[in-house]
């Protein structure tokens, strides 16, 4: 029945500061007194956290016997004598109160209370915790495997995590007990509860991974300028170095790539394109496309448009696998890229795509918009396999549009 006791028992490990621990124990004890004696006024009470020891003393003013107009703060000079033969009339007569007195519910309705406003202690410290950590990158153990989650345990302090399947990268498959390093993507409140998130798929996930294997980063020598990603396919870093005897895309690669193989086995092989940045923004939508070669860009500064030629052989290297490399250079330059093939001949010219759209449908030409087909060359330079595999479209549909693509150069 000690509340000091029960203090001790919920508060083990909880990191509460010894502050708020006397303040927690002293309002537990002070409703208990208000509820038993209608007002806390006249009522001291003495928390000993180290020694968990508890003092509760009644304080009133001794009177006359007969003379009592008010029993909260005043006592009558016999009653006081019973406590201490010595007080006389005039003093401060101070009475420690036991526990007992209170009766048994009214503690154990206190014990509940106590344990109550620790475990919302508890949550508010995780919630601050967590809270200004946000972005910081954490080690945890697979705890429970779930359907749409995963629960992974703090390595540090031990407290619960989540990790969505939604934030997960595509090859990520963990089992219960495995160490999983993310993000701490946010924490929310849900039920009165808080829940730490955490991401793989963050852009600040390979922002982080970087800052650990690179030195440089660490030391504010190389900043990253940007980053966008599809997580566990590819993504491209554009990092720039304040100190021209370093090469940022050299420091960030590493050795052979020891550096940067690490990152990609943590990313369950994402492909990394490391990109110098640059304020030209020619310079910079030429080395976004990596690893294709751009025979020349034409830049429309006022629609953030850019069309770049390449040579046959290069233009599926610029598209990239289902769009993503073409896509990812978009979001990293902040242009519109359209890739043409470059042609020998100055009278053999590019058609747009939509101007087929009276004889090919909208949503067959959406598809092979899609993986950054906007032109008719663009179509006509990928195999009918490559096609299948990178659209939703059947192999008939392919071959009609091919014929439709192929009879407009024929007739010119």
């Amino acid at each position: 029945m000690n509340l000091v006791e029960s203090f001790a028992e919920f508060k083990a490990g909880k990191n509460i500061d010894r502050p708020t621990m006397i303040r927690v124990l002293e309002d537990v004890f002070r409703t208990l007194i208000r509820k038993k004696y209608g007002s806390d006024d006249n009522f001291d009470v003495i928390v000993n956290v180290q020694s968990g020891d508890l003092e509760m003393w009644r304080v009133r003013e001794i009177v006359n016997d007969g003379e009592v107009t008010d029993e909260q703060s005043q006592i009558s000079i016999s009653e006081a004598q019973s406590i201490d033969e010595d007080y006389d009339i005039g003093e401060e007569c101070y009475e420690q109160l036991e526990l007992e007195m209170f009766g048994r519910r009214a503690i154990q309705a206190a014990r509940q209370t106590l344990i109550s406003k620790i475990m919302e202690l508890e949550k508010d410290e995780i919630f601050k915790r967590y809270s200004d950590r946000v972005g910081e990158i954490i080690l945890g153990e697979v705890g429970q495997v779930l359907k749409r989650e995963l629960l992974i345990v703090d390595d540090v302090t031990g407290n619960e995590l989540v990790l969505p399947r939604s934030e997960t990268i595509k090859g990520d498959f963990f089992r219960k007990g495995e160490m999983v390093k993310g993000v701490i993507k946010s924490v929310e409140m849900r039920n009165n509860n808080p829940v730490v998130v955490m991401s793989r798929t963050a852009t600040n996930f390979l922002e982080k991974l970087m800052e650990q294997e690179v030195p440089e980063i660490e030391d504010g020598l190389i900043t990253i300028k940007k980053i966008v990603r599809i997580p566990g396919d590819r993504a491209k870093v554009a990092v720039e170095s304040y100190d021209d005897r370093i090469d940022p895309v050299g420091a960030c690669v590493g050795m052979k790539g020891s550096r940067i193989h690490g990152i990609v086995r943590e990313l369950k092989n994402e492909n990394i394109d490391i990109v110098n940045f640059t304020k030209n923004e020619t310079l910079f939508i030429q080395r976004s496309l990596t690893p294709a070669k751009v025979s020349s860009i034409n830049l429309d500064t006022e629609k953030m448009k850019a069309a770049v030629f390449l040579k046959s052989d290069q233009v599926s290297l610029a598209i990239g696998k289902g769009g993503s490399n073409i896509k990812l250079a978009s979001q990293l330059t902040g242009y519109e890229i359209d890739v043409y093939r470059e042609s020998d001949d100055p009278v053999y010219e590019d058609v747009d795509l939509d101007e087929f759209s009276d004889e090919i449908e909208s949503w067959v030409l959406d598809q092979l918009k899609n993986i950054g087909c906007d032109t008719a060359k663009s179509v006509l330079d990928l195999s009918i396999e490559e096609l299948t595999r990178r659209t939703d479209l059947e192999e008939e549909t392919i071959n009609n549009v091919l014929k439709i693509l192929e009879s407009e150069f024929a007739d010119d």
